[in-house]
């Protein structure tokens, strides 16, 4: 069974940059795709980035396109989710799936696995 850590929170200014991890135990993790998510305050949870278990294919919600870059390194077993010129509007807990159908779409009911999150904050 696949489990995820997150880190690489943390509270920062506006117009800062964070690199988000999420580490992954398990064998099996390159064959999953793997999505990051984030939910704010008295909001739905809702869909950041995405990416395939090749890595090729890669997905970004229109509110972080153009500032963040999904990634992911094999033989760490581990994605990132780099994240620059963050808003206030990006302050959440970030939250990293994986999807055993390996596709790392933006379709939330695909992921079955879930980390615990890490807050990201950011102050203006």
């Amino acid at each position: 069974q696949v489990q995820l850590v997150e880190s690489g929170g943390g509270l920062v200014q506006a117009g800062d940059s964070l690199r988000l991890s999420c580490a992954a135990s398990g064998r099996t993790f390159s064959s999953y795709g793997v999505g990051w998510f984030r939910q704010a305050p008295g909001k739905e949870r809702e869909f950041v980035a995405g990416i395939s278990s090749s890595g090729r294919t890669t997905y970004y919600a229109d509110s972080v396109k153009g500032r963040s870059t999904i990634s992911r390194d094999s033989a760490k077993n581990t994605v990132y989710l780099q994240m620059n010129s963050l808003k206030s509007a990006d302050t959440a807990v970030y939250y990293c799936a994986a999807d055993a159908e390996g596709r790392g779409t933006s379709l939330l009911y695909r992921y079955d696995i879930w980390g615990q999150g890490t807050q990201v904050t950011v102050s203006s």
